[in-house]
């Protein structure tokens, strides 16, 4: 009974594994990272209406099971000129609630931390909110809502991502190892600063999943400009 019990255990965990590669193209905050484990990601994007093209490191750090780091730091590639890099993104997330089974997996995290400017003449800013995820058998739902307080003369922002995620091929998983995978995307996103309105854009895209490294990418527009179209493209490495 006992050997049955731990080959149960065992393939559960194998079942298990795939989606902790899966997330939103638009977002860094629901990938669960385990313990001592870190993933770096490496975006493009650009913006064809305005001629503007950005790169995006991100980089996530296990501190625990339910305790994650998170990091973002942008940079303009073009058009040149002064100030191109953007602003250090440290958060904090800690899984409140998670709910495991053999079909999937449901986790609510919190979010927490600042906005570190990266030149002199700019101001920081606190920020908070909360991430989402319920996944089950083909289908992972992703949506998270972050809010940053503007410190001294910072403008207040936020932001909010809705992701589904639907796994294209294999239909099932193999009964032992891992596999690659291939997903669709398709999200709602949405961009506020203080004294501008939202802006609304839908996302759709696909990512190439390995069990170390991903490829993802895709196209957007914004709801309120049909005529901005954005892409990006995307790789993530996972230790």
């Amino acid at each position: 009974m006992h050997s049955k019990t731990c080959l149960l255990a065992f393939v559960t965990g194998l079942m298990l594994q795939a989606p902790v590669h899966a997330m939103g193209l638009r977002s860094f905050v629901a990938l669960p990272v385990d313990k001592g484990g870190a993933v770096l990601r490496m975006q493009w994007e650009r913006n064809d209406d305005a001629a503007i093209e950005v790169g995006i490191a991100n980089a996530a750090y296990g501190l625990s099971a339910k305790q994650t780091l998170l990091f973002g730091l942008p940079y303009r590639l073009t058009p040149g000129g002064n100030n191109r890099r953007g602003d250090l993104s440290a958060l904090y997330r800690h899984t409140v609630q998670q709910m495991d089974s053999a079909a999937g997996t449901r986790r609510l995290g919190l979010l927490g931390g600042i906005i570190i400017p990266t030149a002199s003449g700019r101001d920081g800013a606190v920020q908070g909110g909360f991430v989402y995820t319920d996944y089950q058998g083909r289908h992972e739902f992703d949506a998270d809502l972050l809010l940053q307080a503007g410190l001294d003369d910072r403008a207040d922002s936020g932001r909010y991502d809705l992701s589904w995620q639907y796994r294209l091929t294999p239909a099932d998983y193999p009964d032992w190892g891992t596999t690659r995978e291939l997903n669709g995307v398709l999200e709602l996103n949405g961009r506020w600063t203080e004294g501008n309105t939202t802006v609304h854009q839908v996302t759709l895209g696909l990512q190439w999943v390995h069990p170390r490294w991903v490829l993802e990418g895709g196209v957007f527009k914004d709801v309120n400009d049909p005529n901005a179209t954005h892409y990006l493209v995307s790789t993530r490495f996972h230790f």
